[in-house]
């Protein structure tokens, strides 16, 4: 069967036109619509039903709402562009056009507006903080009956639509391979606790060494922004411990190297490093020296999941072609609606082991 992008190529216009011309959406001059027709025709090009019924909507546009980080470059974040990338990909491939928004420094996204301006159709929130106003403008929207999916946040006792990744089981992989090889004085560098996937490292870690015998020692908890900045500022308090701590866990990537970086600033050679194991499993960290094992996070699968709860709880699975499950991601996926879960792995590099750190 012959593909959007076919049709796009034979009439010489966007994939995204096509999918205007074909679901009647948006102005289009009759030259173009002529072609695209034409093209459609002459491929045997038959879009899906699903996607032919979202796009049909008030705007055709799926907003993606991110959060307002001071100074921060977001699209050159792994976690952010990462996400973006797989929610852009699912988008494309059902005839959808992103919106993308900021929320403005100190204020809540009024995220009813937007849909009352028709601006998008439906909305995929990220970086959702956990304060009162923000769920307070979340559960107006869910109370209005809006599409949308929070993604990397949970809000306990709500039934908000979320995509999500098992963030206490790779936390709990992580300790447990640094105390498997007999690391006990492991130091712990959290973001802040307004993220749930913060709450959630926390917990990891406290089971992991609880399964080791262990307990998490208050003194050996640091706290940062997620940012590598914060992992420098952090590796002042651990070189002046380096002594007793002999592990370090971060709760990202860009905290672990950061960390590294800074103890590098003070003097401690490579060689004295503790072990580390960093979060995200982002492209740095296979460049860090040494390679930082890192905890992978599908965070392109999560966009890509987002998007297609969203196509199917608007409206509904038609058929087992279209019906989207978990179990598409992952065949030992975490599946509990409206919540769903996306497992973890770690990856493991010279930065953790014995006999590979440099």
């Amino acid at each position: 069967m012959a593909s959007r992008r076919e049709v796009a190529e034979l009439a010489g216009v966007s994939e995204a036109t096509v999918s205007r011309v074909l679901n009647g959406v948006g102005p289009i001059r009759e030259e173009t619509r002529r072609k695209v027709l034409e093209a459609s025709e002459r491929l045997g090009y038959v879009p899906s039903a699903l996607a032919r019924s979202f796009a049909r909507s008030k705007s055709g546009n799926l907003g993606v709402v991110l959060p307002y980080v001071p100074k921060a470059h977001l699209f050159s974040a792994y976690f952010f562009s990462e996400m973006l990338s797989g929610i852009g990909s699912k988008a494309r491939d059902n005839g959808l056009d992103l919106l993308v928004m900021f929320q403005a420094a100190g204020e809540t996204m009024n995220y009813t507006d937007l849909f009352r301006r028709q601006k998008i159709d439906s909305c995929i929130i990220l970086g959702a903080r956990h304060d009162q106003d923000e769920l307070a403008a979340i559960q107006q929207l869910d109370r209005e009956g809006h599409p949308f999916c929070i993604m990397n946040q949970h809000f306990a006792g709500e039934s908000f639509t979320e995509v999500d990744a098992d963030h206490v089981e790779g936390s709990r992989l992580a300790i447990r391979h640094l105390t498997d090889q007999g690391y006990r004085n492991i130091a712990f560098l959290n973001g802040p606790d307004i993220y749930s996937n913060s709450q959630d490292r926390l917990e990891g870690v406290r089971m992991g060494l609880h399964e080791a015998g262990m307990e998490l020692e208050p003194s050996l908890l640091f706290e940062g922004n997620y940012s590598r900045r914060s992992g420098i500022d952090a590796a002042s308090s651990i070189a002046e411990r380096l002594h007793e701590i002999d592990a370090v866990f971060a709760a990202n990537d860009r905290m672990a190297i950061g960390v590294m970086h800074g103890l590098r600033e003070r003097g401690v050679r490579i060689e004295d490093f503790p072990a580390f194991v960093g979060y995200d499993d982002s492209d740095a960290a296979e460049m860090a020296v040494p390679a930082l094992s890192s905890v992978r996070v599908p965070f392109f699968e999560m966009g890509e999941l987002a998007v297609s709860k969203l196509i199917q709880d608007s409206h509904g699975a038609v058929d087992a072609k279209t019906a989207v499950s978990a179990t598409d991601y992952h065949p030992n996926v975490i599946f509990d609606t409206p919540r769903t879960l996306l497992p973890t792995e770690l990856i493991v590099r010279a930065s953790s082991q014995r006999q590979g750190r440099i």
